[in-house]
């Protein structure tokens, strides 16, 4: 029995394409490269078993282009000889890029503070790698197998050229239908039960409001108990009055924040005209500047973003927002995007109608916000058409993800003396983009309406895009972002296995860098387009400072 699974393990072994192989080993020393985040030694052994099995299936598939177009196939010798010296080169070339592993590691490491790796673990990484990309290897030769299978059975019926045709496509489907629709569908499922699990519970520091004047109270129009964890932190951890009053040394107003849950209302029209007619039981529209914020994929709002909105004002300030996931944004802008969007759109829609309504010379300044999926909703919500008779006053939004539409297009068509990690936008009297470093020239005139984007050059869910993985990206040109590592390079496919594998891991790294965006950054932002009253320098240090000093939760 031993000897017949040795034979068939040998035989197994010699089924390997060598050109594959070499592929595959060229595509797995191109995936311990640099991307944009320093990545876990296990999340590295997992991209690159990805990487191998990709590189694998590429060579494998030259092959047989190869053979399909009838090309001149080189003698015995010549075959030899050239396997030797390309096993020289790929040996050379995987031991390099192993050497360097940890160096590379540590130029991200470096650049973004955090303290440096004696080793990035290579051999566990290796170890990693090749089990998982065994695995993808053989879920390839079984779909293979399949295919070849099913077209043998029809070779009876049709010539041996269409039944492949015919084969390929009835298992191609077959597939699809049992990774979406079984195990995809069962996967989303189970990750959107266990997230709405999770919005179910809240700490026991967090209390329902007292004050009958709060969202969430119980005067309120909506019940504490549909707010859902993200949107109860939001409403009872914000700055106290007393807080922005002793930093003010002034009497300031209470902070107002309304915030509906998904289990608030059944459909988001109901929860958008829910979101409204509490904002006016609270007095949302006697304040001076009234915000729509679009939360995250689990509904969480940025403390750095709204806490210091309110210290700049002095809480006289109204912050309204609705959730529409309980899912993360990385997962929900893999599966609906549009979910952001809609919602977005429907509170911006509900809360507009109405503001346009009030009279202009006492009614509260208008702004939108959004961070990530929520910038993705918020900057679709106030479309130029539908503003165009009354615009609004303007909106900060952070780390837009990738398939931002406006965003997208700010970008493609900056200014061309400008980069694409911090672009200028024609005379920037409209839209301007900021960084880690403050880029808004206070002397520059604005125009009636203000709105900046803050994003990171570090930022995966910003530069992530499907086409990296056969075009070089603009943001790898010089100069590069101060955060981006100078070793990083542009790889067909890997750097977009690279990319990709970053997003999740896109708030890992300290405030300033991937998708965590600063309070500092917010505070240069929310000055530019709000102008706070009263307002100067270094009340500004003294509120970073302030900011600095606290450690901003994660969602």
């Amino acid at each position: 029995m031993s000897e017949a699974i040795a034979k068939r393990i040998a035989e197994y072994r010699r089924s390997f394409s060598f050109v594959g192989l070499v592929v595959a080993t060229l595509f797995f020393a191109a995936s311990v490269t640099p991307s944009l985040l320093p990545r876990h030694y296990a999340v590295q052994g997992l991209l690159s078993g990805f990487a191998i099995a990709s590189g694998y299936a590429v060579g494998v598939l030259t092959v047989v282009l190869y053979l399909f177009l009838g090309l001149r196939e080189p003698s015995g010798k010549t075959q030899r000889i050239a396997k030797q010296v390309t096993a020289v080169v790929v040996a050379a070339v995987f031991i390099a890029f192993i050497w360097r592993m940890t160096f590379w590691q540590n130029s991200i490491r470096q650049m973004m503070e955090l303290e440096l790796l004696e080793t990035a673990y290579p051999y566990r990484v290796g170890l990693i790698a090749i089990l998982f990309a065994a695995a993808v290897v053989a879920i390839g030769r079984l779909f293979i197998a399949s295919c070849t299978y099913v077209a043998r059975k029809l070779d009876r019926f049709f010539p041996q050229r269409i039944s492949m045709a015919i084969g390929f496509t009835l298992v191609t489907l077959a597939s699809l239908f049992i990774a979406n629709d079984v195990v995809a569908r069962s996967l989303l499922d189970a990750a959107d039960s266990f997230f709405a699990r999770t919005d179910a519970l809240v700490s026991d520091a967090v209390e329902q409001p007292m004050d009958p004047m709060a969202c969430g109270s119980r005067s309120s129009m909506v019940a504490w108990n549909s707010i859902g964890r993200q949107g109860k932190d939001f409403i009872a951890n914000g700055p106290q009055r007393q807080d922005v009053a002793d930093f003010l040394d002034r009497t300031v107003e209470r902070p107002i924040r309304v915030y509906v849950g998904l289990r608030s209302r059944s459909t988001m029209k109901q929860r958008a005209v829910l979101a409204l007619e509490e904002l006016k039981r609270v007095g949302g529209f006697d304040r001076s500047l009234l915000v729509v914020a679009t939360p995250t994929g689990t509904g969480w709002l940025d403390p750095s973003a709204v806490n210091t909105l309110e210290y700049l004002h002095g809480g006289d300030t109204a912050i309204v927002s609705m959730q529409y996931s309980y899912l993360p944004s990385w997962i929900t802008i893999m599966v609906d995007p549009r979910r952001s969007i809609e919602s977005a759109d429907a509170l911006f829609d509900e809360i507009y109608s109405y503001w346009k309504t009030l009279p202009k010379d006492s009614r509260p300044r208008l702004y939108l916000h959004g961070l990530s999926l929520g910038s993705l909703g918020s900057e679709r919500s106030a479309d130029l058409f539908k503003i165009f008779e009354d615009p609004i006053d303007g909106s900060v939004w952070s780390g837009p993800p990738f398939p931002s539409r406006n965003w997208n297009s700010a970008v493609r068509n900056r200014n061309a003396d400008s980069s694409p990690w911090l672009p200028t936008f024609r005379d920037g009297r409209l839209l301007r983009f900021t960084a880690q470093k403050n880029a808004i020239d206070p002397d520059q005139p604005w125009g009636p309406m203000r709105n900046i984007y803050i994003q990171h050059a570090s930022d995966p869910m910003v530069w992530f895009s499907p086409d990296l993985a056969w075009t070089s990206p603009e943001w790898l040109s010089e100069p590069r972002g101060p955060d981006v590592s100078p070793h990083l390079r542009w790889y067909p496919i890997v750097t977009f296995l690279q990319a990709a594998f970053d997003i999740p891991m896109a708030t890992t790294v300290p405030l300033g860098y991937g998708h965590n965006y600063s309070p500092s950054s917010y505070i240069d932002a929310w000055i530019a387009v709000t102008t706070p009253s009263d307002w100067n320098d270094a009340m500004t240090e003294r509120l970073k400072a302030q900011f600095d000093s606290v450690e901003t939760p994660k969602p």
